[in-house]
């Protein structure tokens, strides 16, 4: 078990694992490695609702999420939200600083309460030329990003509405959702317009057929934010 003397005051869970540990890029170190990593990181908490940083603002830290969940979006011309990804525990943002400092291409907001450990881009300079191996890492991370944003401009364009929300709690469902007895919770903490920006549709569209859905008992609604799906497979199919 590793230690956790260092890593108190971002919130580190009961198991004693380092912040840095929590990063699927930083699993392969050594617990020595892993405390150096953690003594030049900087810990930040946000409330749910508060910025990270906007568009625009320089991308000179890396930052890893240690718990909770955040949101990155741009806003269209018509000044509607566009979430681009979800990130949670482990997730990492600032890979484009690992190039050069640069301007973050999107917002990032918490949706809930959230713990960030944060690197300067001198200090993952020297991370990185001692663990090569990390760099491969990221490389990997950034692919599946963008594979998922390529997904979503696909569905954007081409898929109809129902498809785009299969999709939607179908990733979801794959992504944060809690499996039990054949069904899966979803306890996100996003709103139907939040929902519905990620797919391009309507508030009232999201609602109407999330209705639909429970109509046919794909699904339960519990409340604004928790939807039960009964049937994982019938979401799939509509994909």
């Amino acid at each position: 078990m590793k230690s956790c003397t260092a890593c108190h005051s971002c919130g580190c869970h009961s198991e004693g694992q380092f912040c840095a540990a929590k990063a699927p890029i930083f699993a392969m170190l050594a617990d020595e490695q892993l405390a150096m990593i953690s003594g030049l990181i900087t810990r930040r908490r946000y409330k749910k609702g508060q910025v990270l940083f906007f568009e625009g603002d320089v991308s000179d830290k890396f930052y890893i999420i240690n718990h909770g969940k955040i949101k990155t979006f741009k806003h269209t011309r018509e000044g509607k939200e566009q979430i681009l990804y979800i990130l949670s525990e482990g997730d990492f943002i600032g890979d484009l600083s690992l190039l050069k400092k640069s301007a973050f291409p999107y917002n990032a907001e918490a949706l809930e309460d959230v713990g960030v450990c944060t690197l300067s881009k001198d200090d993952l300079d020297r991370i990185l030329k001692e663990n090569p191996e990390i760099c491969l890492k990221v490389l990997e991370s950034v692919h599946d990003r963008l594979v998922n944003l390529e997904n979503l401009v696909q569905t954007l364009s081409t898929k109809d509405v129902e498809a785009r929300i299969a999709g939607l709690l179908f990733n979801f469902s794959k992504n944060f959702g809690e499996h039990k007895d054949g069904k899966v919770l979803l306890n996100i903490a996003l709103t139907r317009e939040e929902m519905a920006n990620f797919i391009g549709v309507t508030r009232e569209t999201m609602s109407r057929k999330l209705s639909g859905m429970q109509d046919e008992g794909i699904l339960e609604l519990v409340g604004n934010k928790r939807i039960i799906i009964n049937r994982l497979q019938d979401l799939e199919a509509m994909m």
